[in-house]
């Protein structure tokens, strides 16, 4: 079973019942509180009646002495009032016991209303022969409805009073029946939570160590084991095979390993044999001096420039060097190119002072200055033109190396541009290829637009190199 699965069945079920304790809760609470009300409103409407009756009697009696508006207005106000309840008392639910008790309190309510209505119609009329009479009736129907209003008390409490025990004793019942529910999901959820959490968290437990053992080179931890079939178990599953193809790839690497060994020796052994740098910049250095003594500079001149650039060419290509490093090195290369095409070409140079000491990556111009003589100025009898423009701009370096030579095509230019092209150049420079520099300069800064070719045929070359400042 899934975890979501899980939680989507024992979840809801946990909810349901925590709503089923504050259901019977609620239910309980309401009845209490319905039947407590009713019988609270009929009491209420009793004694209103009753001190209705009072007031009425009171002020008709005022009314009778004095005879003014003022009473008049009270007493009229009041006798609204009382009516007013005596229609109450009709909407009330009424009980088979007492329904003749309130029928009859009803009617002598009625009876009331009508003997005050007569004596202040009398009053009225100025008809003064009868009140007296009328006015010591009213206050034996008022006598009544009073001790019918605290009957009805009476009676409306020993009704309701069996009811409320029983009400009472329910509520008693739901509130244990809601208690043994929270106990019992209190313990669900308690078991759920365990049960959940041993069979998430002792799988991950164990993946986590066996991570912990490949992290440290031990790949002969068992595999990951587990009988259930939820997400951590195909989690588990995929684990296992990951840890089966890194130790495939693991022995593929060693013997990608050994073999480079193999080679790197092969390589050693094939340097051996080879003459020794050191041994080739001395003997370039007498053949220097003694072509100088003998008169020949230029030959010295050229015989030095060569010294340079090979001491210079064999450098680690993974150092990084000062601009100009580069430059020092670009001239060496020119004059050793100054000798064989003479006065067929010239050099221009234009560095910004503040860029000689930033750091690029070895051999990244000299490369691009032998490409514009092999591929553009080559050909060239007269008039060949080779710049190196060095510039600050804001937070970037601009490198252009130019020429005014026969330019290049836009496959050739997308070529250049496609440092992931697997073909080779032709070698005919002396040391890095074009697009191996790009490639460097690419990896060195983590940037993919740091180079840009504007070239036409017959109208020259221009590669700009666009590369951060360093800090």
């Amino acid at each position: 079973m899934k975890i979501r699965t899980k939680l989507f069945i024992f979840i809801p079920i946990i909810v349901l019942l925590l709503n089923l304790v504050s259901f019977f809760i609620f239910e309980s609470g309401k009845k209490v509180q319905e039947s407590y009300n009713l019988m609270i409103d009929k009491i209420y409407i009793y004694k209103q009646i009753s001190n209705e009756t009072d007031k009425n009697l009171r002020f008709l009696s005022s009314y009778i002495i004095y005879q003014d508006s003022k009473n008049y207005k009270l007493l009229i106000n009041h006798k609204e009032k009382l009516k007013h309840l005596k229609n109450q008392l009709i909407k009330q639910s009424v009980k088979k016991n007492n329904e003749l008790i309130i029928e009859n309190y009803y009617y002598t309510l009625n009876s009331f209303l009508e003997e005050e209505d007569s004596i202040t119609n009398s009053l009225i009329q100025k008809n003064y022969s009868n009140y007296v009479e009328q006015y010591k009736e009213v206050e034996k129907i008022a006598s009544f409805i009073k001790e019918d209003s605290q009957n009805l008390v009476d009676i409306e409490l020993n009704t309701y009073y069996p009811i409320y025990n029983n009400v009472v004793k329910y509520t008693n019942s739901m509130n244990k029946l809601g208690v043994m529910l929270f106990i019992i999901t209190t313990i669900m959820s308690i078991v759920f939570a365990i049960w959940l959490s041993r069979s998430i968290i002792l799988p991950i437990n164990k993946l986590i160590y066996m991570a912990k053992q490949i992290g440290k080179g031990n790949f002969e931890v068992g595999p990951f084991t587990t009988s259930s079939k939820d997400e951590v178990g195909i989690l588990g599953e995929i684990f296992n095979e990951m840890m089966h193809n890194l130790k495939i790839l693991m022995s593929k690497n060693l013997e990608i390993v050994e073999k480079d060994r193999l080679v790197k020796e092969l390589e050693l052994k094939a340097l051996q044999s080879q003459i020794n740098p050191h041994f080739l910049f001395n003997t370039l250095n007498v053949i220097s001096k003694l072509a100088y003594i003998e008169g020949a500079e230029q030959t010295s001149d050229l015989t030095i420039s060569t010294s340079n650039l090979l001491r210079y060419n064999l450098r680690k290509l993974d150092e990084a060097v000062t601009i100009s490093d580069e430059i020092l090195n670009a001239k060496e290369y020119f004059s050793i190119q100054k000798a064989r095409f003479r006065d067929r070409v010239s050099f221009e140079i234009n560095v910004d002072d503040e860029c000689l000491e930033q750091l690029i990556p070895c051999l990244s111009i000299q490369p691009l200055l032998e490409n514009a003589f092999i591929h553009g100025i080559e050909h060239m009898e007269n008039g060949a033109v080779i710049g190196l423009e060095i510039k600050k701009s804001t937070d970037v370096i601009v490198i252009t190396v130019y020429d005014n030579g026969r330019g290049m095509t836009e496959e050739v230019k997308y070529s250049l541009l496609n440092t992931t092209n697997t073909l080779h150049e032709k070698r005919k420079s002396t040391g890095l290829g074009t697009i191996n520099v790009f490639k460097r300069l690419e990896l060195y800064y983590g940037k993919e637009d740091i180079v840009k070719i504007e070239s036409k045929i017959n109208e020259g070359t221009k590669i700009i190199l666009t590369i951060p400042c360093s800090s």
